[in-house]
């Protein structure tokens, strides 16, 4: 950024933030990275914080996988990004896996855990970000799931709903960042939803806004895994397109698709997501008809909302292009075409880090200025 997008930014004036930049730059923090582009004036010089000056611990969990990685101070994953399986429902010892997998992840890293500004986490659930409670999974002892990880960890810990935090990557460094208003969707085990509205991540009085996942479509009698029917979950998931497929396998079903298992249910994702991308007909026609599916439930928030953009994230976005035109035809058939004739339906560009740049992004938005003056820059000139 520049001074003057910085003085903009902090609402002081621009020969304070000047000054202070200068004492960062002395003090080894800051540097400056030449000029910007001319856009017929003065070109202005940028600056960014120096490599090394703090990383972030990213951790995007869903239903059966998590994911870990390093991110510096310029939104960049350094190292390799780790996986493991961790089933969440009822496991009792999925917690202190959890913390296990990070506390390995961080020494193997070799960076100080002085160096952390903290540690940022989307998980499924319930949950109230601002007490650090999920009430649906990973229970710990005295409620706050926050307090407990960050004295096990020793590093400060900051949760929130995993489609909440994709779609605050999106805000942030992604395609929403110019849009007023926007739903995006998580395509994964269930339908997730993050909302933007007036140009800021809404969650709700409780935190708990965004169950898509959980309305009520459909009157097929099938068990949701909230415990109700007819969710948009049981016809529209990624695991309930799973299941469809090996029972159209099982039915005969012409298809280069064999040997899916719901045991194995990210493997058996990928490839009807991989088959569908080659053309495999049925492996089309499975996606084309969970996109029509989800596109009802979409037709409902465009009514409601209006937004000007619905971005399609998630482990499910691997499948690009293939989502759209079914969701089109089905927002066609169940939308006032009023209502959706200027929202525009993309494919997140984020692909698989989402989730992490969300938790990212989570972390940054909590540091605390006695944090950041304490532990990433410490300018002779204090500012109230």
């Amino acid at each position: 950024m520049s001074a003057a997008e910085l003085s903009s930014l902090t609402h002081k004036s621009l020969p304070l933030v000047s000054k202070i930049l200068g004492e960062l730059i002395d003090d080894d923090y800051v540097i400056e990275n030449g000029y910007a582009h001319s856009t017929g004036g003065r070109r202005p010089q940028m600056y960014s914080l120096k490599d090394g000056i703090t990383y972030i611990v990213a951790v995007a969990m869903d239903q059966y996988i998590t994911n870990i990685a390093i991110v510096n101070a310029k939104n960049q994953v350094i190292g390799e990004t780790e996986t493991i399986e961790l089933h969440l429902k009822d496991n009792n010892d999925a917690l202190e896996i959890l913390i296990d997998f990070i506390k390995r992840f961080i020494v193997k890293s070799g960076i100080p855990k002085e160096k952390f500004a903290g540690i940022g986490i989307g998980m499924p659930g319930f949950i109230d970000a601002e007490k650090g409670i999920n009430y649906s999974l990973l229970k710990a002892p005295g409620d706050s799931l926050v307090k407990y990880l960050a004295e096990a960890i020793g590093i400060p810990v900051f949760i929130d709903n995993d489609s909440s935090l994709i779609a605050l990557a999106e805000l942030r460094m992604g395609m929403a960042r110019n849009y007023k208003n926007a739903m995006v969707i998580n395509l994964n085990w269930g339908i997730g939803l993050g909302m933007i509205i007036n140009g800021k991540l809404f969650r709700g009085d409780d935190g708990f806004a965004g169950e898509f996942s959980h309305m009520t479509l459909f009157a097929n009698d099938k068990l949701c895994s909230c415990g109700k029917n007819g969710c948009l979950e049981t016809e529209a998931s990624l695991y309930t397109m799973v299941e469809n497929a090996i029972e159209g396998i099982r039915n005969g079903k012409s298809t280069n698709l064999k040997n899916l298992s719901l045991n194995r249910i990210r493997d058996a994702v990928n490839s009807v997501m991989s088959a569908a991308v080659k053309g495999d007909k049925f492996a089309v026609e499975l996606l084309s008809d969970t996109a029509f599916n989800i596109g009802r439930g979409v037709a409902i928030l465009i009514h409601i909302i209006n937004p000007g953009q619905i971005i399609l994230s998630g482990r499910g976005a691997a499948a690009g292009k293939l989502w759209l035109a079914p969701l089109q035809q089905a927002l066609n058939v169940h939308c006032i075409p009023r209502l959706s004739a200027n929202t525009i339906v993309q494919v997140s560009k984020l692909g698989g880090n989402a989730g992490l740049m969300g938790a990212a992004c989570l972390v940054i938005e909590n540091l605390s200025k006695d944090y950041i003056q304490k532990n990433i820059v410490r300018p002779k000139t204090i500012v109230e």
